[in-house]
């Protein structure tokens, strides 16, 4: 569990790391009250992980946990691997990233051009995951989970504070959820301030599947989001943030997301993955119908993706 307690000593600690990242107002008359974007995809490599990351390493540092000759190890070939390689770099300590044989090369890549030493084994993340446990049992380094970590969720949670900071009154802010943990930050952060939705695809339903049961459990997972929004099932602090603050669940299908994603390039030029494009998607396809004059940010939360395909 998490609070804004949390979110603010996170926000303290990465202060200086993190970018500041700017809000867009969308063109008055589009919907029925003002909304706008958190433009979090301009963050350094290109998603909201990078906050988290660094929270964790530097909390981790301060209780003498970190070690400099073995640093930090995450299993993950997409964004939270990333993430995690850069806030190592910042850190000046190593990196360890486990990752699937069919993570894509082009990521792998770019982690290890980060620096990061990225070691490819086995036929899904579950694989991965395993490896990167034990290697963490058995070398001393830091373990960072990709969502379902107080510290990983709370550095997330920044995004949030941060959006008060900038945007005076808002009541509503439209969030996409995989794992949950850029959700339970937020909603932590915002708590008693504006309500929060958490925005799904159809064909991945974690949260909306776990609040509908009353507890968190394995769903199918597929979809054109499924690279960042594809957790199986939705963290712990997740849930527990999500039922403890009042979280609403909407789903979107994988048309309307892509659908969003085009009106984000066509209308205001702006290139997002397709689990940022989720949140949008709630507003374009209308899963989230705002009351007039409701004031609504949207996080649009990562950028990783190929523009070939808008």
């Amino acid at each position: 569990m998490i609070t804004r307690a949390d979110v603010d000593q996170a926000a303290a600690r990465i202060a200086g790391l993190s970018r500041r990242t700017p809000i867009l107002e969308t063109d008055q008359g589009t919907f029925p009250g003002p909304v706008w974007f958190k433009c979090e995809f301009m963050q350094h490599t290109g998603t909201f992980k990078a906050r988290g990351a660094l929270n964790r390493l530097l909390a981790s540092q301060e209780r003498g946990e970190l070690r400099p000759e073995v640093g930090v190890v995450v299993a993950s070939g997409g964004n939270a691997g990333l993430a995690n390689a850069y806030a190592a770099a910042q850190l000046g300590v190593p990196a360890t990233v486990f990752v699937p044989d069919s993570a894509p090369a082009v990521k792998v890549t770019k982690l290890e051009v980060m620096g990061a030493n990225v070691v490819q084994g086995g036929s899904e993340y579950a694989v991965a995951y395993d490896a990167a446990i034990a290697y963490a049992a058995t070398t001393g380094a830091v373990y960072c989970h990709a969502y379902d970590q107080p510290e990983i969720a709370a550095g997330a949670g920044t995004v949030g504070s941060e959006l008060l900071d900038q945007l005076e009154g808002v009541d509503t802010v439209l969030v996409a959820v995989g794992g949950g943990g850029l959700m339970a930050g937020i909603a932590a952060a915002v708590e008693g301030h504006a309500k929060v939705v958490a925005v799904e695809p159809d064909n991945a339903p974690t949260l909306h599947a776990a609040l509908a049961a009353g507890r968190p459990f394995d769903v199918a997972v597929s979809g054109i989001a499924a690279d960042s929004l594809g957790a199986r099932r939705i963290g712990e602090i997740g849930f527990a943030v999500a039922v403890r603050t009042g979280v609403e669940s909407v789903l979107v299908s994988d048309d309307e997301i892509v659908a969003a994603r085009s009106q984000l390039w066509d209308e205001y030029r702006l290139v997002v993955e397709h689990g940022a494009a989720a949140a949008f998607a709630a507003l374009h396809a209308g899963a989230y119908v705002p009351e007039e004059s409701e004031r609504v940010a949207v996080i649009l939360c990562g950028a990783n993706t190929d523009p070939a395909t808008l």
